[in-house]
């Protein structure tokens, strides 16, 4: 072989190799239902570039935040029919196909986070396998603080509730807004300050960084500090997608993701107190709830806790053995 044609055949061996890499790498569009400054959407951003890191470029996972590219409801439905590899969204939205997934947001379960944490140990096996049969794998989940409950006036028992029109993301806080006698009206983030300025919702219960980040103070005046729940995030992965990867990028997905719950357990541990202090500094008056208000709203609870249970059948009971222990 002559000069030239080693260096024809060295070069085409090279642009085998790009084209080779090129085949390799592969691009993961993900929906999240959070704007970018949510710790959430900051942690799985940190995720997206430590997998990118951590695979050399065979995989980019593009963020497409606040439901720009699916709403919060369809990003579940979106990950499990293939149009997209991978999602987050609110994990209890799920409630209506299993009540298993919703046990964290039922109120006053578990109020803190070490105990968050022993209901997700004890959920995430029966979440797992119930995901598995949509197609669907857990890569990590991520709880908000501890939620609150914000309204435009003082709340000292469950009677100052009744009427008020009542934000509700999901089944069971419509339920729990019913049983209070408030009148609930779903509204996702992004629409939060509208409708309070519309009119549409007059109070609602929901994390501190929600709270701060949809600035509040322009339209209630008072956040009693319930800690009525503490509700997680979840991000899943269609198995077929993630069965096309290489093992090794397999393995470092799975690693990231470890990492990723770890941090963002952590980070909303930060949030509370930090978000908390952001809305007082910006007017709002923090109430610690009254006697009167928390009976009310623990009896609330428990009823739901009961029809919960109903609900939940086998699988249910299953978790809650397992949290009890």
């Amino acid at each position: 072989m002559n000069a030239f044609s080693k260096l024809l055949s060295a070069g085409t061996f090279a642009i085998g190799t790009m084209v080779g890499s090129a085949a390799v790498a592969d691009t993961w569009d993900m929906p999240t239902p959070y704007p970018d400054k949510t710790f959430h959407t900051v942690n799985i951003t940190e995720f997206a570039r430590d997998v990118e890191a951590a695979t050399n470029g065979a995989l980019t996972i593009k963020i497409h935040s606040a439901g720009s590219l699916f709403k919060h409801a369809e990003i579940s439905k979106a990950v499990r029919g293939g149009q997209v590899p991978i999602g987050e969204f609110f994990m209890s939205l799920l409630n209506n196909e299993q009540a298993v997934f919703g046990a964290d947001s039922q109120p006053f379960l578990a109020t803190n986070y070490d105990d968050a944490k022993r209901l997700w140990d004890a959920q995430k096996p029966v979440v797992t396998a119930l995901l598995d049969k949509q197609g669907l794998m857990p890569l990590f989940s991520v709880p908000w603080p501890p939620q609150g409950l914000y309204t435009k006036k003082e709340i000292n028992s469950v009677e100052d509730l009744k009427g008020l029109k009542f934000r509700a993301y999901n089944a069971t806080l419509e339920k729990f807004a019913n049983l209070a006698g408030a009148a609930p009206t779903q509204v996702e983030v992004p629409d939060i300050p509208q409708a309070f300025t519309t009119g549409r919702v007059e109070a609602m219960i929901t994390s501190p960084s929600t709270g701060a980040n949809s600035k509040a103070w322009d339209y209630v005046t008072h956040y009693t500090d319930i800690q009525a729940w503490v509700p997680k995030n979840i991000v899943v992965v269609n198995k077929r997608a993630f069965r096309k990867l290489d093992k090794a990028v397999q393995d470092a997905v799975l690693a990231e993701a470890a990492k990723a719950e770890a941090r963002g357990w952590e980070m909303s541990r930060e949030e509370t107190a930090a978000k908390i202090k952001v809305m007082q500094d910006n007017g709002i008056t923090i109430v610690t709830p009254t006697e009167e208000l928390m009976t009310g709203l623990k009896e609330i609870g428990a009823t739901m806790l009961e029809d919960w249970k109903a609900a939940a059948g086998e699988e249910g009971q299953k978790v809650l053995s397992a949290y009890g222990k």
